[in-house]
């Protein structure tokens, strides 16, 4: 069977919400193997032993699902024959329930919430990857323009925005400037959570504009 068919029936079989599918590819000829990591070699193969993996994501981009389709369509044309199997598949994640998500909400203005984030924080913290949780979807576009400084940018399925966070220079708004943000969310009765999701101390840019943050396979 062509790669193409193999992806299309392995694909009827994902859960609906699926997000990122880890895949193994062997081929019928084992001497076709360094030619089948050639042409899958922009979505990020690697090889163990006598077996390429790689990962395939239901997003566009470099390992997104219409990019890996045309590489299975140019092996098949290649005639170079191989089987795929998937090892894992991973789903986007389930909201918290409203009973949990009310919990860790802390109470007050999105402003607050941003000062009690900030406030466990070691001193010398440089960088933050952050997140803003909006309540009502009806509100993402108002919400996504009054925090434009901050460079919002939204996270899969969820009514969230994450931005970056600089404390010293490089990318990312200041908390100064986010907090006055957070202000204009509140006047308007915006409802709405912050949270640092990771936390860089002491670091000095040297030819950058800071880290680049890994985060479930994207680069944010």
């Amino acid at each position: 069977m062509k790669l193409v068919d193999q992806w299309h029936a392995m694909e009827a079989d994902f859960p609906p919400d699926w997000e990122d599918v880890r895949l193994t590819l062997t081929a019928e000829q084992s001497s076709d193997l360094p030619r089948a990591a050639q042409v899958l070699g922009s979505i990020n193969v690697g090889r163990v032993d006598d077996t390429l993996v790689f990962h395939v994501r239901s997003s566009a981009g470099p390992q997104g699902r219409q990019t890996a389709l045309r590489l299975f369509e140019r092996l098949d044309r290649d005639r170079i024959w191989c089987r795929i199997e998937p090892s894992s598949v991973q789903a986007v994640a389930a909201p918290i329930a409203d009973a949990t998500r009310e919990a860790q909400r802390p109470s007050g203005s999105v402003a607050a919430s941003w000062d009690q984030a900030l406030a466990p924080l070691p001193s010398d913290w440089t960088d933050l990857l952050c997140e803003l949780e909006i309540e009502s979807s009806t509100l993402l576009d108002r919400a996504a323009l009054l925090c434009a400084p901050m460079n919002p940018a939204r996270s899969g399925q969820r009514l969230v925005f994450t931005f970056r966070c600089s404390g010293r220079s490089g990318y990312g708004v200041s908390p100064a400037m986010a907090r006055r943000c957070f202000e204009r969310v509140d006047s308007e009765g915006i409802a709405g959570t912050t949270r640092v999701l990771r936390v860089l101390s002491d670091a000095f840019n040297v030819d950058t504009q800071g880290p680049v943050w890994l985060v479930g396979g994207k680069t944010l």
